[in-house]
């Protein structure tokens, strides 16, 4: 690992018409770090994990990815270049098994065409996708159609998704959302597991999770970063409780 920054933002603007969505948000996450982008809707978290992404490009503002300048890198290049996410509302192939959606997933940063009656693949791949299915609590439900499983499984797929792409810097959108407090615990867990070589940045409404998973915490409201530092302080930081104190009672 060099001393760069997995990603390191600069003054970075996303306007839609007269809207500034995004108002000069500076932010460097460290190698190995978990970072939890808190704020409540509106606040711009998803906005700013599409431009990561490369799903939007930014008005203004530089992007760097373990010290390489974006620019305006497909989404797809950025995939193969490191990094993968999950996302707030499920995309997942409902008619594909558990099975052909991790293959799907892992064969879109390989480059290669995935077809559905194509056979498994390699040994290596189908342990691979077993492990994958395994690490995320689904080994049992390897030939399970997609939209046969619970919430829970689909968020665990989702993250599984994810994670067979083997990324570098990992984007998990409200993992929580949704989960009933049984399937919460083993989330937690997953994310605590992650290697420490796969840098994760995370956006969550639950602030007990994010602060219980987070090295570190960036707090956004109205497309800006308002606060930010160690989780102890984010919890008694007067500005976040206005903001999710003003939130619960507006």
């Amino acid at each position: 690992m060099t001393g760069e920054p997995a990603l390191e933002l600069q003054r970075i603007v996303k306007r839609f018409g007269s809207i500034r969505a995004i108002d000069g948000v500076d932010m460097r996450v460290e190698q190995g770090e978990r970072r939890a982008l808190l704020g409540t809707n509106g606040a711009g978290k998803t906005t700013l994990f599409n431009l990561i992404a490369g799903e939007i490009q930014a008005t203004e503002g530089r992007m760097r990815l373990f010290g390489r300048l974006l620019g305006r890198t497909s989404v797809h290049r950025r995939a193969r270049m490191g990094i993968a996410r999950s996302f707030q509302s499920s995309l997942l192939f409902e008619s594909l098994s558990v099975r052909q959606n991790l293959d799907l997933a892992r064969s879109g940063t390989q480059g290669r065409q995935w077809r559905i009656h194509a056979p498994a693949g390699t040994a290596q791949s189908q342990r691979d996708t077993c492990r994958y299915a395994e690490r995320v609590g689904l080994a049992a439900a390897l030939e399970c159609p997609a939209g046969l499983l619970s919430h829970g499984q689909r968020r665990q797929l989702e993250v599984g998704m994810a994670l067979i792409q083997r990324p570098r810097l990992l984007l998990l959108d409200e993992p929580a959302a949704g989960l009933s407090p049984g399937d919460r615990p083993m989330l937690r867990q997953l994310i605590r597991d992650l290697p420490r070589e796969m840098t994760v940045l995370m956006i969550e409404h639950d602030m007990d999770i994010a602060l219980a998973l987070a090295d570190s915490v960036t707090v956004m409201r109205d497309g800006r970063v308002v606060a930010e530092g160690f989780p102890q302080d984010i919890r008694s930081n007067p500005v976040v409780r206005d903001i999710y104190l003003g939130a619960a009672h507006g």
